[in-house]
């Protein structure tokens, strides 16, 4: 087997492994032990510590490229969206499709290392500034009250999550972000505007 082709196959290995991991952690949460996601990837449980170290290390890679992903999904929105329902749209659009992760994610995030919790910051740090900027424009604009930035992104972020984290009361069995996305953006921009 060439180089190349080896190189190749330890990369979907890593990608498959990862793939799964994050499969995984969506249902069971971040504690699920390496042999499970191992024995659900098809690899033996010695091939997830050739391609991360640690469990710990197994999580960073995920969580970083979730954040990766959804930051590079919110890039650009701020420049695109003048409204902020219309960016408070895209934001739970893009949460949708890694919501159970995402819940899963908010849940834990107490419990897991500094350096997966700084994950979770950035991704945050990323969405507040695109969101800074549209309402920084609607602001100028004088339709949403001068309200300091950091407050009404942390209203936004707090009233998210606190729907997502009690999901089984607002949606049992069903997505809380289909099922109230409407009425958490309507709230909130009712709250904020003038």
């Amino acid at each position: 087997m060439s180089q190349t082709k080896r190189q190749e196959q330890k990369e979907l290995t890593r990608q498959r492994i990862m793939d799964t991991a994050f499969r995984i952690y969506a249902v069971n949460g971040f504690s699920t032990p390496t042999n499970i996601i191992a024995q659900e990837a098809g690899v033996s449980h010695g091939a997830i510590f050739v391609h991360f170290p640690t469990k710990e290390v197994l999580q960073l890679h995920v969580l970083e490229r979730f954040a990766k992903e959804v930051g590079d999904k919110l890039h650009g929105l701020s420049t695109t969206s003048e409204d902020i329902s219309e960016l408070l749209y895209a934001h739970i659009s893009i949460l949708q499709k890694h919501e159970a992760f995402y819940r899963k994610m908010i849940l834990e995030i107490a419990s897991l290392p500094n350096e997966t919790r700084e994950i979770l910051i950035s991704l945050q740090s990323t969405m507040s500034w695109h969101f800074s900027v549209v309402i920084e424009q609607s602001q100028k604009a004088g339709l949403i009250k001068k309200i300091p930035l950091h407050m009404l992104f942390n209203t936004w972020i707090a009233l998210l999550h606190y729907y997502l984290q009690n999901a089984d009361l607002f949606a049992p069995g069903a997505s809380v972000l289909d099922c109230c996305r409407d009425e958490l953006i309507n709230t909130f921009v009712t709250l904020i505007s003038k």
